[in-house]
């Protein structure tokens, strides 16, 4: 299975959908971010919604202000006509009559006041026909002005009170004119009030009419939007899905292609590289497990090596021939309980006190054969014999005591072997010998062979022992684990072994 798989989509096969199928894949593959897809959509709805509400809003707001102008035209005008006529028509008698003086009048206040109001009326109207009819109703209130103005000269040239008086009554005819023209102008608002309430409620039908077309369109986005938006988050999601489905099969080659640059596709590109990270691991773990069983059989046929087994039954053949029964007896049971252990059935784990038994079997064969030059000591604590531990650890350390210290010193020492339980609850093992040491650059070249294992499970000079026991400690319990060594030359060497406490028999990884 390759690439292929990622071709797979779950809208079913009909003319309809395989257009939105397209739609889908098309806008799946527009290069922007998932969030930046869904924040588009969620923008274009939102300005469509604002879009169509401001419309509405800004025509309701147009018809309030026209209505709101023609009823304050109205009312402007009623007060008006209310006002002007009774106004002047007293305050120009009581002048006429003697009881205020022209100077001393209000009738250009009255005047002023009607003017006022008429440039207010003008500029709250866009219509022309309203603005001829205040033109009139101006030109009017400027010829009772000038009535006004000429009974005020009449007066101050002394003019008799039947000469003011017919003065008096072409104010009183023109005022009417004023009062006729402003009830003129006060119905043709009406009208106009009716004529735009019929006109308003045509263009409020029509909109409400567009709303009611645009809201489902714009519902219809919507719903095409989340569909489109969640089929481009399913599709890459069910792709993801079919390719872990085939590496659960254990093909680690299907591998994701970029066909975007969303967020989806970089976890599905980041998925590309755990694939091959994972593939890189067990690559790696075979070729672990591999170093493994290399040093296993070498450490086994370490066990089985000939010339001990050979140099043993000679041993026991001459202490047969000198008649040393009982001590052939021992020599016998110890390397049966060697051998039955270090094979154990295949078992890569025993418990510490099988391995104690071991290298324990292990010096006693060699010091009957060496026992004028070996000594050998055992301490360990009770509390951790029941723990377990990799088999073979101990024996290969006690061998490279015996073989590059003890030999190789003339006068022979001792090999002690302690187990202890550390502080941070792991286990500390130590194989000390008394014999000829390391001469410093011997010593560094051990311990960068500790440090720096090559892949290879090897031999060097101090033999098999210490190299192949830290490979497979690290190997199992991991890096933080191994062997560390001390020596100082004609004196000795300490290798201390540094494993975790455990208490079954199952391996570490």
């Amino acid at each position: 299975m390759q690439n292929n798989i990622m071709d797979m989509g779950y809208i079913p096969d009909s003319a309809s959908s395989k257009y939105l199928n397209k739609f889908i894949n098309l806008f799946s593959r527009i290069n922007i971010s998932l969030h930046s897809k869904i924040l588009l959509s969620f923008i274009i709805i939102i300005v469509l919604m604002v879009l169509i509400n401001t419309m509405m809003i800004v025509e309701f707001l147009h018809i309030n202000k026209q209505y709101d102008a023609i009823i304050t035209n109205i009312t402007i005008a009623n007060d008006l006509n209310a006002y002007i006529k009774p106004a002047i028509d007293t305050e120009m008698w009581n002048i006429v009559a003697g009881k205020v003086e022209f100077n001393n009048g209000n009738q250009f206040e009255i005047l002023q006041q009607a003017e006022s109001q008429i440039e207010l009326l003008v500029s709250n109207t866009d219509s022309d026909e309203s603005k001829i009819k205040l033109d009139v109703i101006r030109r009017t209130l400027n010829t009772l002005a000038l009535y006004v103005d000429k009974l005020g000269a009449q007066i101050t040239a002394g003019s008799r009170v039947a000469e003011n008086e017919l003065v008096l009554e072409d104010i009183r005819g023109v005022s009417e004119v004023v009062k006729e023209t402003v009830q003129d102008y006060m119905l043709f608002e009406v009208q106009q009030a009716e004529l735009k309430y019929l006109e308003n409620q045509s263009r409020l039908n029509r909109w409400i009419i567009v709303y009611f077309v645009l809201l489902p369109v714009i519902v219809a986005f919507s719903f095409s939007a989340a569909w489109i938006i969640s089929a481009s988050i399913y599709y890459p999601i069910k792709k993801l899905q079919d390719l872990t489905t085939t590496i659960t099969k254990n093909d680690l080659e299907a591998l994701v292609n970029r066909s975007n640059v969303d967020e989806i596709t970089e976890l599905r590109l980041n998925f590309n590289i755990i694939t091959s990270k994972i593939r890189e691991l067990l690559d790696a773990k075979v070729k672990e497990q591999e170093n493994l069983k290399k040093a296993e059989l070498k450490a086994l046929q370490a066990q089985i090596n000939p010339h001990f087994l050979y140099n043993t039954l000679d041993t026991i053949v001459w202490m047969a021939e000198a008649n040393k029964s009982a001590q052939v007896i021992k020599v016998v049971r110890a390397l049966s309980s060697f051998f039955r252990i270090a094979l154990s059935r295949g078992k890569d784990w025993i418990s510490i006190q099988q391995e104690i038994e071991h290298v324990r079997s292990y010096l006693y064969i060699q010091k009957i054969r060496y026992r004028d030059i070996l000594e050998y000591e055992i301490d360990v604590d009770e509390c951790i014999l029941s723990s377990t531990i990799l088999k073979l650890t101990l024996q290969p350390l006690a061998e490279n005591a015996l073989y590059h210290g003890i030999k190789n010193k003339q006068k022979g020492g001792l090999i002690s072997i302690r187990a202890k339980k550390a502080e941070d609850n792991s286990i500390i093992l130590q194989v000390e010998d008394t014999g000829v040491g390391c001469t410093p650059f011997k010593l560094a070249k051990i311990r960068d062979s500790l440090k720096n294992p090559s892949d290879e499970v090897f031999h060097n000079e101090e033999g098999f022992g210490l190299a192949n026991v830290n490979k497979r400690i690290k190997l199992y319990y991991g890096d933080q684990y191994g062997l560390n060594i001390e020596s100082e030359y004609l004196e000795g060497t300490i290798v201390t072994v540094r494993i975790p406490l455990q208490d079954d028999y199952n391996t570490p990884h």
